[in-house]
């Protein structure tokens, strides 16, 4: 009993590194996740507030091969005589930088911005057509920037939900999944700042449709 007494502390401080030093090796490690992700297939409608949704043209394959790429989708929306175009793409990289230069023929850098309750996105013109794009995270909230979603995912991934998860083999620790939204319209005669406006109220609408239904892992 005396001998149980004096090794039960060090037992207990065994034990509790080896967890802290698991935990460790899996936040810090830069593998990345190998379970297998559930296919998604994207609806064919999604409702818009204030917008209705018109003939969309599917996405164009790119030459290139994205190995996280698993579904794309494009929508239209039309208001007035205004058309909204809204291209999704679900991958495991939640880089929103790196999917903004390898999916957009755009070269300039874009604004990002910061809206209570959803997140980060970026905004810019390019060729007379406003833009808006940021990648949706699964454990909640937008981000545009590699940092951003590291964060994000650093909060997500201290949540005592989630480490259990993890423990029970539920999910993978790190969730690399991201839903990226890339919404335009053309400038015509308005100016950058208030069609910036038109897209951050629809991105604010598909934000809330589409976060609660962000694919299963």
């Amino acid at each position: 009993m005396i001998v149980w007494k004096q090794l039960r502390v060090p037992l207990l401080a065994l034990t509790l590194g080896s967890v802290i030093l698991t935990l460790g090796n899996v936040v810090l490690a830069p593998t990345k996740d190998k379970r297998t992700v559930t296919p998604f297939v994207f609806p064919e409608q999604v409702p818009l507030s204030q917008w209705r949704l018109s003939i969309s043209p599917p996405l164009t394959k790119s030459t290139k091969e994205h190995s996280t790429l698993l579904a794309q989708k494009h929508y239209r929306y039309m208001k007035n005589d205004l058309f909204l175009d809204i291209e999704m793409r679900y991958l495991t990289d939640g880089d929103g930088e790196r999917l903004f230069r390898e999916y957009t023929s755009i070269s300039s850098s874009a604004n990002v911005r910061q809206r209570e309750g959803v997140g980060y996105y970026g905004v810019g013109v390019d060729k007379q057509r406003a833009y808006l794009s940021a990648c949706i995270n699964s454990q909640g909230g937008s981000t545009f920037t590699q940092k951003q979603f590291d964060q994000n995912q650093y909060f997500s991934d201290l949540q005592p939900q989630r480490v259990l998860s993890w423990l029970l083999g539920q999910e993978g620790f790190k969730d690399r999944r991201c839903l990226w939204a890339h919404l335009s319209i053309p400038l015509k005669n308005s100016s950058p700042e208030a069609a910036y406006q038109v897209l951050e109220n629809a991105w604010f609408s598909w934000y809330q449709w589409w976060q609660p239904r962000f694919p299963k892992s």
